[in-house]
């Protein structure tokens, strides 16, 4: 490729024997020969209008841009590839259900499809013939000159000097029909590919993998509570069993009722890290009742007012435990408070939760206490979370989530 150019565009302003030698042009000119495919489309239109009616062809060009509409964008996605190296990820999101019944309401509910539904049209009625237009006006006059000995009205040495002019001027014709090669992908870019879907899969990656942490978060908290957590609790119960056995003041006595200590602690602390891991009270009661239970062991007074019809959608719950557990730490850690205040509202579709506390004020996201990852983590559901802190206090974190 020219220059390590990207797009036809990009190819077209390189050095020119550069760009002559590169694949650009013989891409660019597969990608308006392939437009021709459409241009079928429109013969048959034509056809049946000139057959039957108007009205047949208006109704036949209306089903083959409902149906093919999405073929077509899918096709026109493919073939960008030619003229454009960018990847062209696809704009449709997935069905939440199974079928076809759940497959059509989904597509019919995007914007995407009926963009492609408006360039299928476009594609059928203008653009193809417009490539075709393009071609031919770009190679008419060296493919004319080229064809001079074969012209009547030219002797054979003038034929032959126009051959040879044509063929000087045949690698200019690689400008224009690169150049609207190169603009017709933008444009079918712009309506097929937009930007935003490209952040909206960004956005659905971000998810996924959020998603896959959060199923690794909880096979790692099983395996702890039934593995290491049991061998642990088995191993204090041995533990003080042998203290029983032996004689009190004996050195075997001192050092096993050290080593069941010892278990002890391994066995808070590693109850703990469970806990942090993903709390088995959020999995079995809810956002309130675990949100609750981390305030409880919070060192700062923790007021909890959440109030809640039903449990909230898994993802929703994760995302807002994981708001508190983290704000308290900061509350802990940063803001010197004497109280804490935690309140949450199912309104609508949508849950609201704010955090107050008493404390010194001036948090800062760009400080590193973790509230730009607070932030990240609600944007993965679709959230906001807005933080008012000013000097002197009090500190208030607002996290709205949808919960349809």
């Amino acid at each position: 490729m020219a220059g390590g150019a990207r797009t036809a565009l990009e190819a077209i302003t390189g050095r020119p024997l550069s760009f002559l030698r590169s694949s650009w042009p013989w891409r660019s000119l597969a990608y308006l020969l392939s437009g021709a495919l459409f241009g079928l489309f429109a013969l048959v239109l034509i056809d049946v209008m000139v057959i039957f009616s108007v009205p047949a062809a208006v109704a036949l060009g209306v089903l083959i841009v409902m149906c093919g509409g999405l073929v077509i964008g899918r096709f026109e996605r493919w073939r960008l590839r030619l003229v454009d190296a960018a990847p062209v990820p696809d704009p449709h999101g997935r069905p939440r259900e199974p079928g076809a019944r759940a497959w059509f309401l989904a597509r019919f509910a995007e914007q995407t499809t009926w963009r492609e539904f408006g360039y299928a049209l476009a594609a059928l009625l203008a653009l193809w013939w417009i490539d075709l237009g393009v071609l031919a006006l770009s190679c008419w006059l060296p493919l004319t000159l080229i064809s001079g000995p074969f012209q009547p009205s030219l002797s054979l040495p003038l034929g032959l000097l126009a051959t040879v002019a044509g063929f000087v001027i045949l690698p200019v014709t690689a400008y224009p029909i690169t150049a609207w090669a190169g603009a017709r992908a933008a444009v079918a870019r712009a309506i097929l590919s937009p930007r935003d879907a490209e952040l909206i899969e960004v956005v659905r990656s971000r998810a996924r993998l959020v998603d896959a942490f959060e199923l690794e978060r909880r096979r790692i908290e099983r395996d702890l509570h039934d593995g290491a957590q049991q061998r642990l609790v088995a191993l204090t119960l041995t533990l003080g069993m042998a203290r029983l056995d032996l004689e009190p003041g004996s050195p075997a006595a001192g050092r096993v009722a050290e080593a069941h200590e010892q278990a002890l602690l391994a066995l808070a602390e590693l109850r703990e890290l469970i806990r942090g891991v993903h709390p088995k009270v959020l999995t079995d009661r809810g956002l309130p009742d675990a949100a609750v239970d981390v305030a409880g062991r919070s060192p700062v007074p923790v007021e909890v007012d959440i109030e809640l019809s039903g449990r909230l959608p898994a993802p929703v719950e994760a995302a807002a435990y994981f708001v508190i557990s983290e704000a308290l730490a900061n509350v802990a850690r940063h803001s010197r408070a004497g109280h804490c205040r935690i309140r949450g509202r199912l309104v609508g579709e949508r849950f609201l939760m704010e955090i107050r506390d008493d404390g010194r004020g001036g948090a800062d996201p760009a400080g590193g206490t973790g509230l730009a990852g607070l932030a990240d983590r609600v944007a993965v559901v679709d959230g906001r979370m807005t933080l008012s802190s000013p000097e002197g206090g009090p500190t208030v974190v607002r996290v709205e989530i949808p919960c349809g």
